[in-house]
């Protein structure tokens, strides 16, 4: 269940987008789903008569060209895509312009280690999603961002690295 509200109220578990331009960019994203085949299951449109909220969504039939499957969508959509293999799982998942993060939701450590080893993303989740902790850097592979953000990792973007070299003289020379 779904409380749509203020994203620092306690009992709330979804915040609005963050303005208008990402709210449309979901909404378009959600009709481009739905024009291309995927099988809408729940949501997709507005989430009240105020403000940036958008229905949790969630897609079945989803195929790797549909623009869902292929563009970092930073919203609540969802996209149910079938498999056969974990080597399946990880071509496709790298078959991507993009690397920000990734889950995989297993009773199998042996697996989602492997999942998450050789999925080009810069966080994986296994059987949890967005949790983050200051110590831990963030940030993407490929086009999904810049360098890293929290932990010590995010300390170096903010330092230069340079290198001088002197040639001393020598005495008497």
């Amino acid at each position: 269940l779904s409380i749509l509200g203020n994203p620092l109220s306690p009992e709330v578990n979804q915040g609005p987008q963050i303005d208008k331009e990402q709210y449309d960019k979901i909404l378009a994203l959600i009709e481009s789903g739905k024009k291309e085949g995927a099988k809408l299951e729940c949501g997709g449109g507005p989430g009240g008569d105020r403000g940036f909220f958008i229905q949790p969504t969630v897609f079945s039939d989803v195929t790797d060209d549909m623009r869902i499957a292929k563009e970092e969508i930073f919203g609540p959509v969802q996209q149910i895509m079938k498999f056969k293999t974990i080597e399946e799982v990880i071509k496709r998942a790298n078959n991507t312009h993009y690397g920000l993060a990734a889950a995989v939701f297993t009773k199998d450590i042996d697996k989602a280690l492997t999942f998450a080893a050789a999925l080009q993303a810069g966080t994986v989740w296994v059987n949890c999603y967005s949790a983050v902790s200051a110590q831990s850097p963030f940030g993407g592979f490929k086009m999904s961002g810049n360098g890293r953000e929290l932990g010590e990792y995010g300390l170096h973007e903010y330092t230069e690295v340079k290198t001088v070299t002197i040639k001393i003289p020598q005495k008497n020379s």
